[in-house]
């Protein structure tokens, strides 16, 4: 219950999903938990009230990532309420199901926008106010999807390569201020991506699991609280892989 006490965090893209997971899972580990939404005000109420339930402060803020105004406004009135921010988890993200031949180029550049420019934006906002602490954790939400070969759809699979190369150069950049910068590549989950994949996919992804299983939200989320625990405190740099054994 103290793996995270004190700790004041930022989830992006919290109002559902692994995002919510993420919020609630932060908050019982003894975090305060800001989260972005975009839309669904009624979502975003529902995790701040799971955050509550839980034991945590919660803030929501309705601003997309690629709002880098917007952003940095969020940053300082965390800031200005809570005094300073500890974890920063860049989860929003997005997909589409389309094979190479009916991708459209605003197709690839909406995947890539929110994916990476969004987790650029968002980490330089808050490194701006991690670094004058001296201290803090980003974590990046990648997915296996970057990390192997998969029969999955191009323009998500090299945004999330791209966050496992921005993870490798932010953690070296920011080494110096004290600053940790990780990422979490699970594989197929109960929820998101997993629930919107042909059957055929699914089937394929079970069969060379060795756990013959897709992952939960919950799982996710307690390995996510650990890594941007201080009992995690020497590791930098690295994608984590969580996929069952594919």
């Amino acid at each position: 219950m103290t793996l995270l006490a004190g700790k004041r965090a930022i989830v992006t893209g919290g109002s559902r999903g692994l995002g919510r997971a993420l919020c609630r899972v932060f908050a019982a580990r003894g975090a305060s938990v800001a989260f972005t939404y975009t839309r669904d005000e009624g979502a975003a109420l529902a995790t701040s009230a799971e955050v509550e339930a839980a034991g945590g402060r919660a803030r929501a803020f309705r601003v997309s990532v690629l709002d880098a105004a917007g952003t940095e406004a969020m940053v300082r009135e965390v800031v200005d309420a809570w005094g300073g921010i500890d974890v920063l988890v860049n989860n929003a993200g997005v997909t589409q199901n389309l094979p190479l031949p009916l991708l459209e180029e605003d197709d690839f550049d909406h995947v890539m926008d929110v994916n990476v420019k969004g987790t650029f934006l968002t980490s330089r906002a808050v490194a701006r106010a991690m670094i004058p602490k001296k201290s803090g954790v980003i974590l990046n939400i990648g997915s296996l999807a970057g990390e192997r070969i998969l029969d999955a759809p191009i323009h998500y699979c090299a945004s999330k390569a791209a966050i496992s190369g921005m993870t490798r150069a932010l953690s070296k950049e920011l080494a110096r201020h004290g600053i940790r910068v990780v990422c979490l590549a699970p594989g197929l989950l109960e929820e998101g991506v997993g629930r919107n994949i042909p059957d055929h996919r699914r089937a394929d992804y079970l069969h060379h699991c060795a756990l013959g299983r897709v992952g939960t939200l919950a799982e996710v989320a307690e390995l996510a609280a650990f890594l941007v625990s201080d009992r995690n405190g020497y590791m930098t740099g690295e994608t984590v892989v969580m996929d069952g054994g594919v």
